[in-house]
């Protein structure tokens, strides 16, 4: 076979790959959402709980507010980087920031392959599939079976301490993570300050932001990010190896 009945033969196995994923993601993402909405809907149309319209839309608001910001922000920022195949994985199975986003970053980086390439896309597709096998694999194994038994001999005190200190140890962590896999020294430079200044300025002055604060500092970030991004680079045609 000639090289451009490979060149060929691969650009429709791609082209495939990528109507299976749409065909098959909307689907899933579908029935999800109607799963997650079953129990909800019978709460409300079929038992006497006098759950009312209002009320709905009261917790719906409430909800919105917080999280108005990120559901716009988060599927824009995390797309260049997983692509449309790891993009349904990724919001089936949650956590994104904190554990399937590294996983696919640090993928990528040990391959070499480029956010926004097919390579990268698949890099951060198996990356999920392993972080969402090991992640099954350990609530199973240290939370289902040892977790109760190690909470209770571990003294009151100390559990205080933990729940203290380990979710910013955790964060912290995949926080240099990123920065180091992504070597971005401007866009890491403006994303502290915007954070500082949204903490500690923005958010006391403003206190009705302390929600959705998260998402304030994200959209600033990637916003400034890119008009004060380097003009020095020149842009790098996508290929299908890195």
């Amino acid at each position: 076979m000639s090289a451009a009945d490979t060149a060929v033969t691969s650009s429709g196995s791609l082209a495939e790959f990528d109507r299976t994923t749409s065909l098959w993601g909307q689907l899933t993402m579908g029935t999800a959402l109607l799963l997650s909405l079953a129990a909800p809907l019978y709460l409300v149309f079929f038992t006497d709980l006098g759950i009312t319209a209002g009320m709905i839309w009261t917790a719906y608001l409430a909800v919105a507010a917080a999280f108005f910001v990120l559901w716009f922000v988060e599927p824009i920022t995390y797309y260049p980087v997983l692509g449309p195949a790891a993009m349904y994985q990724a919001f089936m199975i949650g956590n994104i920031a904190n554990k399937l986003l590294p996983s696919a970053l640090v993928a990528q980086a040990a391959v070499g392959a480029k956010a926004g390439t097919k390579r990268g896309e698949f890099a951060a597709l198996m990356a999920i599939c392993g972080a969402a096998m090991v992640h099954v694999v350990s609530m199973l194994l240290f939370v289902g079976i040892l977790g109760t038994w190690l909470v209770s001999i571990i003294p009151t005190d100390i559990v205080d301490v933990a729940r203290l200190y380990i979710f910013p140890a955790i964060i912290g962590g995949v926080l240099v993570q990123l920065i180091v896999t992504m070597k971005q020294p401007r866009v890491t430079v403006i994303a502290v300050v915007v954070a500082v200044v949204v903490l500690f300025v923005l958010v006391p002055a403003v206190p009705v932001l302390a929600k959705p604060a998260t998402g304030v500092v994200v959209l600033i970030t990637a916003v400034l990010a890119w008009f004060l991004r380097s003009r020095k680079a020149t842009a790098t045609p996508t290929t299908l190896v890195n």
